[in-house]
This record gives C-alpha cells, structure tokens and sequence, in this order.
C-alpha cells in the first residue's frame, strides 16, 4: 500500500497542470483509508437535527449532537469522503485542483484581482466531509482577545474572548510539549495541533530578524499575538489532520448518526405560518428528497453556500428576493458584511542556501521519509513556516494590536515549476515566464504580507434562483483606503525584515523585477505598490461574516448571538458566516471553536446533557 501511495503522489506532482488522474485513481485512493464513512441513502422521515454542509462546522456539530444517544442526527454533504490525497500538508495547493475543491471564482472587482486570469480572484472551497479543511493550508492560529471581546461588546452576549477561550481549548489536542502546560492550550480534544519537524535555516534566522526589529517569539495561540512565531497547524504526525478525521471518523458507528454525501441542498423548508424551519429539500443522485428536522435545522454550508441557501428559502433582503420572484418569508441583510483577508503574492527573495521546490522535492530521500515516517519538508503545512504578527506603523488599532499577518514561505512563487500554485492562485503563465523563467535554478523563499482588519465588505447574492447556480460573489477588495495603506506598509515591513543582519548573513535579496503592467511606475514607490495591489492582490480564502451575528437591535444582524436566525424559528447559522468582524486569525481554528460552542447552545435549549470543555 505504501509503495502505491509513494507511486500516486510521484504521479500527482508530476499531473499538477492537469486533473491530477484522479478521475483514474478515484476507487483505488478510497481504498486506502483507515476510516471509510457510511454513506446513507435510506433516510428516516424526519430527524431531530439536520445539519446541511460537513464542513468544519458540519463535522464538530455532528460529533457533538450525536454524544446524545437519543437525538438522531441526519448531515447532508454535497461532496465525499477524503482520501490520501489531500494528506500531504505541503501539497495543500495541489489538493486545491481536486474535486475538493467547489473551484469558486467571484466577480471582477476594480482594486484587486485585475491581473490575474480573467481579472478574477478564485475563491477555493472545501467539498467534502470535512469541508475546506481537507485543502485549506491547516494554519491554526485564533486571532487576538479583542477580537471577541469586540463581539460581546456589540451586545452579543457569552462571545468574550474569556467565553470562548475554553471553546478552542475544548477540541484541541496541543502536540508542542513546550505549550503542554499553558493555560492556552487544551491537551484532550480530537483536533491534533502541531509544529512541522522541519525547519530551514531561513526560518531560524526570520525568527532571529524578530529579535531584532524588537518583536519577542511568541505563541501566537497564547497570552499575546504581537510577536514571531513558528506556524502551529492542523497537523497529525505528519499528515493533514481534518476535522473529517477528528470528529467524524472516530464516531461513523454511531447509530443515532446519518451521513448521506454527494447531496445536494436546494431549499430550507419554513412553514410560511409558523416561521418555523421543518426540514431540508435536497438531490442525491438524481433523486430528489424531502427531509423532516423534529427540533432545527442547522446550516452549515459556509460563507458563500449558506447565504445563498437562504436567499432561495426567502429569508433575505425584500427587494432582492422580489426581484428573483421568491416569496419573502423574512427580511433579512442575508449576503452582506462579507469580509476577507487580503494578500498580495509573489514577493521573492533570493539567498545563498538550499530552499524548497518543485524540482528537489521530487527526490526519492524526501518522499520516503515522508511516507515512512512522517518527516521532512513535506510535513510544511501549505510551504508556511512561520509567522510575523506586526502593527503597521499608521494603525488606528490598539497598540497590541496585530493588523498585519507576514508568512514566510519555505520556497516562493518562483519554483513554482509545475504550476499547480499558479494554478491555485490564477497567476497567470506569462506574469510566471516575465517575473521567474530565468530564476527556476536558483534558491528563493517567499514573503507574504496579509490584511488581518479589512475595512472594506462586500456581498453575497443570487444570480439566479436555481439552486445549481453560483452565487454572484462581490469581493470589493480594497475599496476602503485604510486597507490599501495597511497592505503597503506590510510590504515595506517585510522589506525591511529582509534586511536585518540575520537575514542579510544568508545573502537575502530581494527579486526586484517590476511586476507586469507595473512597469511605468517609480519601483517599489507608494503609487507601485497600489498597482501590483490591483493587478495582483486577491484573498486568503477568510470569507466570512455574511449572515452577520448581533441582537435584534441590530439591522445589520441575521442570526442573534444563539446562531438563532431572527424572525425564523428552529433555524441556526453555525459557520464562518456569523462572524460580526473577522478576526485576526486564520479561520478554520474559529469556525471550530464557533461549532464547539453553537453545540453547547443547542444541547441546552433542547435540556439535554452537555460535557463541559476543560
């Protein structure tokens, strides 16, 4: 078996361009896991939960509710099972050209994404039981205390960072030995948080150049985010650890517990009368089926799918729902507040030392290390190493306040031989051939700066009211003038990272080749960097926040701080959607946590049992 696996993944670095054979090796990869979930297709009448989407939310409160052997718990996927494929935490990008992936692209918006294919930015969902934990770059990081005090002070009551805080500890199983003691950190949950075991020598000199720009090497998860600090990630001996993994897998014999994939959600059923959500309307291989909740329905299909399911059940905006011709059952801001972190990629920095990439990663040494023994530079979560929480110099944020993410890749955009992180990213073939064509023998590693506090917002809404539709997907990047001041001054903090006598004692030097369509503008000047911002800046892949919490005084909120969907009852929001600001933290850990806690909130209005989190 293994040796097969060694075959496949050979394979699939060498396919990168193209599907990948998975269509090929789609029975045999199946085979391979430890774990295969049940798939039902004989469904009861009705269920006293039925959770719609398996994502990370999906999974924690499948888990969760089904703890309760006398609730029946029904959750409804539209995609499958993960397989070894998405295993391998540095080929995270790769898993993103897979069927896991719903392969969203949003609309063109005028101050970011215009260079890249088609001038649009791609938005990668997980699809599958796990959601975009089976492709997403397992970083696990929570964002800062004020973040959710910030959400209790807009009056959503028990969401203190002091109220949450045992949420996040309750599903982690911390595997750092040097945080075992923290009282951060929680040693008894499912979900496996690790450090790679590889680490570069540029790691150990960003972490040195920290020292000495002032910053202390920090636990990002702990008492302070300001700071440097080695990547923590979702990682379980070497290989993706995905809230598949940590909550379904261990409970698939569960009787009171239905998985049924490739289905298909198209409706919310609410009782016009009563407000009251009855049950789900959904397609699985062809068929179409009703389903009945006894007790809620709980949608959790993310913040692009969940918006989008309860426009076309009419909950949402009057006008908009008019203008699809679906009856308005409840007005609602459905689809707006969408918030996202923003990047910009391809900042390459030449050094005199062996880095990370396409070409040397196909050595036979770094493969059977990995597969043997769960070593080596394939363990880098996504080619992420470390990260720089920094205050950039103009912030109007608290003076402990991180506004800005700088990730230091173990390799760069340039060695992208295979393009599969092109691929990922939309970059197109003639940036990679102009910027990089002469640079595929020599030693890089990237640095990435991220928005963590965007100002600007956009929306999700229908383009049409079949449910097999994409949404239309307004990103509206950057329109806020805060945000693009942010992003160039974590540009020019990265620059003068590279320049401290650690990073300087590796020979780092900057690739400073103008970006294309960047070219008439003074090099590395304000108005420069504005531009590579709208050619070239795109998304970390946080959408979040629309279906915005905060109390019915709020005109702005869709559910209250219960996940309760105002006006509708027996209906919560469980997902990134909620969130009332994103936090300064990458999202998966949060969502996790939201999950961890939206259980808790539905055990205890229904009287039954909760296990308290350590």
């Amino acid at each position: 078996m293994r040796l097969a696996y060694v075959l496949i993944l050979c394979l699939c670095w060498d396919c990168a361009r193209g599907q990948l054979l998975v269509d090929l090796v789609r029975d045999f990869e199946t085979s391979l896991l430890n774990t295969r979930i049940p798939d039902t297709t004989a469904f009861r009448p009705e269920y006293d939960f039925i959770i719609v989407g398996a994502g990370s939310a999906g999974c924690v409160l499948a888990n969760r509710l089904s703890e309760i052997r006398t609730a029946s718990v029904l959750l409804l996927e539209a995609g499958d099972q993960e397989t070894f494929i998405s295993d391998v935490p540095l080929t995270a990008a790769l898993t993103q050209t897979t069927r896991y992936n719903w392969g969203y692209k949003a609309d063109a918006t005028p101050n970011a994404c215009r260079g890249l294919r088609n001038g649009v930015c791609n938005w990668p969902k997980g699809r599958g039981i796990g959601g975009t934990s089976l492709i997403n770059f397992m970083l696990y990081t929570r964002g800062h205390r004020r973040d959710y005090d910030g959400w209790a002070a807009a009056n959503n009551t028990g969401w203190s960072y002091e109220e949450v805080l045992p949420y996040f500890k309750k599903s982690e199983r911390i595997g750092i030995p040097d945080l075992y003691k923290s009282p951060y950190h929680g040693r008894n949950g499912p979900l496996d948080v690790q450090y790679t075991d590889y680490q570069s020598r540029q790691l150990k000199a960003f972490l040195k150049s920290g020292r000495e720009l002032g910053y202390d090497i920090t636990d990002t998860n702990g008492e302070k985010l300001l700071g440097f600090a080695r990547a923590q990630a979702t990682i379980r001996n070497g290989r993706r650890c995905s809230t598949s993994k940590a909550f379904i897998q261990p409970v698939v014999q569960r009787r009171n517990l239905h998985i049924s994939m490739k289905s298909w959600v198209t409706k919310l059923l609410i009782d016009p009368d009563t407000k009251m959500a009855v049950g789900v309307e959904f397609t699985k291989h062809r068929q179409r089926y009703v389903v009945r909740a006894s007790k809620e329905v709980i949608l959790s299909a993310g913040a692009i799918a969940s918006p989008q399911l309860l426009l076309l059940s009419g909950v949402g905006p009057r006008a908009h729902l008019e203008e699809h011709n679906i009856p308005v059952l409840q007005d609602l801001p459905v689809g707006y507040n969408l918030q996202d972190h923003i990047t910009l990629n391809g900042l390459v920095f030449m050094v005199n030392d062996s880095t990370v990439n396409d070409a040397r990663l196909l050595n036979p040494t770094d493969i059977f290390r990995y597969i043997f023994s769960g070593q080596g530079p394939y363990t880098i979560p996504g080619g992420a190493e470390a990260f720089a929480f920094v205050r950039t110099p103009s912030s109007s944020f608290a003076k402990d306040y991180a506004d800005m993410e700088l990730v230091l890749g173990a390799g760069s955009l340039s060695g992208d031989r295979f393009g599969t992180l092109r691929d990922l990213l939309g970059i197109t073939d003639e940036f990679y051939e102009k910027m990089y064509s002469d640079m595929q023998n020599k030693e890089t590693f990237g640095l990435v700066p991220v928005l963590l506090r965007p100002k600007s917002t956009g929306r999700i809404s229908l383009r049409s009211r079949n449910p097999f539709h994409w949404p239309r997907m307004e990103p509206n990047f950057m329109q806020h003038p805060d945000d693009v001041r942010a992003m160039i001054e974590g540009i020019e903090m990265i620059l003068k990272i590279v320049r401290t006598k650690s990073m300087q004692k590796m020979g780092t030097r900057f690739h400073a080749r103008p970006f294309p369509g960047c070219e008439h503008l003074i090099f590395a000047s304000n108005d420069y960097w504005r531009c590579c911002l709208r050619l070239y800046g795109s998304s970390l892949q946080h959408q979040s926040g629309t279906c915005k919490m905060g109390p019915s005084t709020d005109a702005t909120a869709v559910v209250d701080p219960e996940l309760r969907v105002h006006g509708i009852r027996h209906l919560r929001v469980v997902d990134a959607s909620i969130m009332p600001h994103v936090p300064a933290g990458h999202t998966n850990a949060i969502v996790i946590m939201i999950a961890e806690k939206a259980a808790d909130m539905i055990k205890n209005a229904w009287r039954m049992k909760i296990v308290p989190p350590q």
